[in-house]
């Protein structure tokens, strides 16, 4: 066992491994690059460089895949492994090295934060109109399945579903709801077409709702810088404890994307909604919007400068303070980072990145450290180097 744990230390430390994690970290990013041309950004991001492997087949056709290639999180993982263990082994604390030990520090802060940064940080946006008050911010990519008792016209009370929940076949139920939703189909990227009456063949993707007059078709994932997946989902709805004989049976609804309008559905003399949205995250505070001002540059239509002019109101402290946001001027408050994304076209409306990011301090600090040992180290040397050159000179 002691000889195990030596051999692993060694190997853990070696020169050799983190040969191996540079170059297969070269490997994966040409590879990566190559594969943006017929998979996409995204697509890429996510098999490439936020997984532990690369997999063959890349597509998930439900055969069995093997794995190819380290994923961008096993190397960055080993590579941030191999220059603690080798840290620790192998340098001694002193003087003379205090230059390399801050300079592997801050290496070591800087591996570490981006590792933190890319698995727990959280990208989002925010759309607000002039005058409107917002207190949630919506995913890129991430979709919910929201179910929404729409009774109370002053409150509205919602479920959310995640998106890797709606495998299809699984069966979901809340306590809030007078009914259980199966799952019939989920598709990533698909198109929707109306089906002319005329058309006897052609299966309606749902039994109710706008889907029981829609051809639902899967399509291969978008790859287009501009292009985005069509997110729709078939979902069956099952309402009291005699669904087992088939009583409860309420039919199938289609939600996606491509739907302006959400599906209705009345229960127990309510009336639900279902919709597929972007996944939200609520706020404890709100945004209200006052002005946003939109800048060209003179005889064109090339954006030079836009701005929100915006309210910060937090109930929960108390605070309410104004603020404006730019370009690389953003609002930073409670943990989050509001930057100024874009706008839509009534230039009425603007558009805010928000990132959550607990690591985001990370870069900053390793950069620093780093710099100190630099100057340290080479400052030693410098110093050195002149002292031996006074004494030459004096012989």
């Amino acid at each position: 066992m002691k000889s195990f744990l030596v051999k692993f230390i060694e190997f853990i430390s070696s020169l050799k491994l983190t040969l191996f994690c540079l170059s297969a970290a070269l490997l994966l990013v040409f590879a990566g690059t190559l594969a943006q041309v017929r998979y996409g950004i995204d697509i890429v991001q996510e098999r490439y460089f936020q997984s532990l492997f690369i997999w063959w087949p890349p597509v998930e056709t439900g055969a069995f895949r093997i794995p190819v290639f380290p994923g961008g999180h096993l190397i960055g993982g080993l590579l941030l492994a191999n220059l603690i263990a080798a840290h620790v082994r192998r340098f001694r604390w002193g003087w003379k090295k205090a230059g390399i030990q801050l300079t592997h520090g801050g290496l070591i802060i800087m591996l570490a934060g981006g590792l933190l940064t890319d698995l727990f940080s959280v990208e989002s946006f925010m759309r607000i109109q002039e005058g409107e008050t917002k207190r949630y911010s919506e995913s890129f990519l991430e979709r919910e399945l929201a179910v929404i008792d729409t009774s109370d016209p002053s409150l509205d009370r919602v479920v959310a579903i995640p998106e890797d929940r709606l495998e299809p076949g699984r069966l979901i139920s809340h306590e809030s709801l007078p009914f259980r939703i199966v799952v019939k189909d989920y598709l990533v990227n698909s198109e929707l077409k109306m089906i002319a009456p005329s058309d006897t063949e052609s299966k309606p993707a749902s039994s109710r709702g706008s889907g029981a007059r829609i051809l639902l078709t899967k399509q291969s994932r978008a790859t287009g810088m501009k292009d985005r997946d069509t997110r729709s989902a078939v979902v069956e709805l099952i309402a009291g404890p005699d669904a087992a004989d088939g009583a409860g049976l309420l039919g199938t609804w289609l939600v996606s994307d491509a739907l302006a309008q959400p599906q209705t559905v009345e229960v127990g003399g309510k009336v639900w909604t279902l919709t597929l949205r972007a996944k939200r995250y609520y706020k404890p505070f709100s945004l209200t919007l006052h002005e946003f001002t939109h800048e060209r540059y003179p005889g064109t239509q090339i954006p030079k400068d836009f701005s929100s002019e915006v309210t910060l109101n937090d109930e929960d402290t108390g605070e309410s303070r104004e603020a404006l946001i730019y370009m690389n001027h953003p609002l930073r408050y409670g943990g989050e980072t509001f930057y100024q994304a874009g706008f839509e076209r009534t230039e009425d409306v603007t558009v805010l990145q928000v990132v959550r990011n607990p690591s985001f301090v990370a870069p900053y600090i390793g950069c620093v450290v780093v710099g100190v040992g630099l100057l340290l180290q080479f400052g030693m040397h410098l110093v050195g180097f002149a002292g031996r050159r006074k004494a030459l000179s004096k012989t």
